[in-house]
Formats: structure tokens, sequence, C-alpha cells
């Protein structure tokens, strides 16, 4: 009897450690799919607070990792190891919505699926460089890059741009910005909402 409780709590506790994720259970991403998730650390208050009217800080693009489907990100301090650089990185999607980085997730998905498979396709390359994160966001550069800047320029790269016009110029600690945000993918008109969580 009480061995059959210790495999039991065992077993439970297994379960509990892999559920430790907001995504819920039996959703299909496909490649180009556009994840969103607002975090609850420093960076990400700062970015809602710039951003003003956005509910997201972040986000990042669904690739085919070998038939599994992964998020391609850039973003910072979230080493994967000891003495890890702040980099684009690739990770599973329950690791993206995982609990202790996220308060609530979004899927937005390109209703042209072919360009979304385009964009994943750049994406990957992005990743496979092992492309730095962009400190300075500055999106005339594209040898580092931020989370919004590495969504935007696969969709370009894929012929589909995702937003109109230019990035907003915005000002924090003395130091001028003009970079895109979440909020200007997630308004995408070429983007339909599949999940918002």
């Amino acid at each position: 009897m009480i061995m059959c409780l210790l495999v039991l709590s065992v077993l439970s506790c297994k379960q509990s450690e892999t559920r430790k994720t907001l995504l819920p259970e039996g959703v299909r991403l496909q490649p180009g799919d556009v994840v969103f998730r607002r975090g609850s650390g420093l960076t990400s208050r700062m970015v809602l607070w710039l951003d003003g009217d956005g509910r997201y800080s972040h986000v990042g693009i669904v690739v085919d990792s070998a038939g599994v489907p992964m998020v391609v990100h850039a973003v910072p301090d979230e080493p994967d190891y000891q003495g890890d650089v702040d980099r684009v990185k690739m990770e599973l999607p329950e690791a993206f919505f995982s609990q202790n980085r996220t308060s609530v997730g979004a899927v937005m998905r390109p209703y042209d699926e072919a360009a979304g498979k385009k964009a994943a396709s750049e994406a990957w390359k992005i990743y496979r460089r092992g492309v730095a994160f962009d400190h300075d966001y500055d999106e005339t550069d594209t040898t580092k890059m931020h989370c919004t800047e590495l969504v935007l320029f696969a969709y370009a790269k894929a012929h589909y741009p995702l937003v109109k016009g230019k990035p907003r110029t915005m000002q924090f600690a003395g130091r001028k910005f003009t970079c895109s945000l979440p909020s200007s993918i997630y308004g995408s008109e070429k983007l339909k909402r599949v999940l918002v969580f």
C-alpha cells in the first residue's frame, strides 16, 4: 500500500511539472504562427510601459524543427546555461509560455499559410546563425535583433510585411529608441487570432 502511494505521488509530481505552462493542451501550432506573451519581469514592465496600449511584452515565431513545433525568439536575460549570451534562441512552446515567464499569451496566424512557412524558414536561418540580442533596439542593423524586429524581418523576407509605416520613436532614460513593439504586430491585418489565454 505504501509503495502504491509513493508511486502515485511521484507520477502526480511529474505530471504537474510538465504542465507548468500556460499553453492550453491540444493547441496545434503551425510554422509561421506568431506567439505573444506578457512577462512579469522588469524588462516586460518597461516594454508594456513604452508600448502604452500593448497587452504583450514579447513575441516569437513558430518554426518546424524535424516535425516538432518550436518557438524562435530574440530574448534578453533568459540564458540556457551559465555564461550564455543574450541571443536568438529556439525552445518548445511549453517553455516559451512557462508560468514563471508568462501571465497571458496569444497565438496569431497569417492568412497566407505559404508566407508563414517562408517566414518560419527565415527565422530558422536567423536562429542557426546565432544572432545576438539587440540591446540598442536598432532596426536598421540586422546583425543583432530584438524580438519584434526578428518577426518583422522574417515576414518581410517572405514578402508578407506585417505592419505598414515606420517604427515608433520613444524616449527612455535619456535615450531615444526607434523600434517596433509587440502591439504593432498584434494589430496586423495580415494575422488572424487563433487563441488568447
